[in-house]
């Protein structure tokens, strides 16, 4: 994929203000994406992504039965009809019941929400590989208790896919277990690795054992259809209604102010505002610095300098180049963590003052990539 060069100077197209060097653009991890039983509950899984390579109208009736045409459906790309427009479906990463489930209801409640096994899945529903299956995604990308989702970050460099909105989920744990079980019964405890983080102190008290799944949901779903009844789930209270589970405690959470950031991800930017849109915008970038002293300050004082608020800044060392040669020459020089810098800050693409500091940024960094620039989500 060719690099393109950054053109700040045209803020309604975002997805043109990129200049991505080719480490940043590599295929999508050969890792396969375990599947297990997600036809059954309608997930979409990676199995269900190698089939709709082959058939287009097999992997439409296994995500919606009721809508997929009964006659002459589509057996390729090719024979979709002129003016195909896919379903307003939301892919989230996730059984239903899941937390990522309420933040694809609250941020789209027009859209038909689409089950995930895997972060990866959500981004190929829709990228190329899947790309008129969801018109949308929403994806968690960091936790007041847990911190940042990283994996999302990774995959949004690896995908080209733009944000174009954020939202705000108030997680409340709830500790679940089949009909008739008492808690002193409880002996394990299932749920998301963020999940058990962030009732790690409950659990610790009341002596479970921790185990780690794929979702919140998914763990109460296991529950069910195992009847398992020494083991416990940690998920919302949806999950349990969804699979006939008791509620046997409720905000089990360490600390109550627990909420989840959830971005919406579009294959098409948002439109800058225009000066007669009065609502707070924020933006998202990723970029490099070369190695040196006082680089990151000379790029976070072009933000500094104009008064732009940065909301959040988040390093990681870039997975294909991890670790680079600092000093002079081979004998002299020092290996260390070569790192891509991720930032939030308010302001949209159409702000004169925010074109003025990327261009500025632009003259540091060796490699800037815009996210995407949407409206900022103010509620919590």
């Amino acid at each position: 994929m060719q690099s393109i060069n950054v053109h700040v100077q045209k803020p309604c197209l975002s997805c043109e203000a990129q200049r991505v060097p080719s480490a940043c653009l590599g295929r999508p991890s050969q890792r396969a994406i375990r599947a297990r039983a997600a036809k059954a509950s309608g997930v979409l899984d990676s199995a269900m992504v190698t089939q709709f390579q082959g058939n287009v109208s097999t992997i439409l009736r296994s995500i919606s039965p009721s809508r997929a045409a009964p006659d002459a459906a589509p057996t390729s790309v090719q024979d979709l009809p002129t003016g195909f427009r896919p379903l307003s479906r939301v892919a989230y990463q996730g059984a239903p019941g899941a937390y990522s489930e309420m933040a694809a209801m609250k941020a789209l409640p027009s859209y038909e929400p689409m089950p995930c096994e895997q972060f990866e899945v959500a981004f190929q529903a829709l990228s190329q590989v899947l790309g008129w299956l969801a018109e949308r995604a929403v994806l968690p990308v960091e936790n007041s208790l847990g911190g940042s989702i990283h994996i999302v970050y990774d995959l949004l460099l690896r995908y080209r896919l733009h944000i174009v909105g954020e939202v705000t989920v108030k997680v409340n744990h709830c500790l679940l277990a089949l009909p008739g079980t008492k808690k002193g019964d409880i002996k394990r405890v299932l749920s998301h690795p963020q999940a058990l983080a962030q009732t790690d102190g409950y659990s610790r008290s009341h002596g479970f054992v921790r185990e780690a799944v794929d979702d919140t949901a998914g763990a109460a779903k296991m529950i069910a259809e195992n009847q398992w009844h020494d083991v416990a789930a940690i998920a919302s209270r949806r999950a349990g209604e969804l699979y006939g589970l008791d509620v046997l405690e409720e905000g089990i959470q360490d600390a109550k102010d627990n909420i989840t950031r959830f971005i919406v991800l579009s294959r098409d930017p948002q439109v800058a505002a225009d000066t007669h849109d009065q609502r707070p915008y924020k933006t998202s970038i990723v970029f490099t610095l070369n190695v040196g002293p006082g680089m990151l300050f000379k790029a976070l004082s072009v933000f500094a300098l104009r008064e732009i608020d940065l909301t959040k800044i988040e390093s990681r060392p870039m997975r294909d180049n991890p670790l680079v040669l600092s000093g002079d020459g081979e004998e002299g020089g020092q290996r260390q963590f070569n790192y891509m810098f991720y930032i939030d800050f308010v302001g949209s693409l159409a702000e004169p003052h925010v074109q003025n500091a990327l261009r500025h940024l632009e003259e540091i960094a060796p490699f800037l990539r815009i996210l995407g620039s949407y409206p900022r989500y103010t509620e919590m």
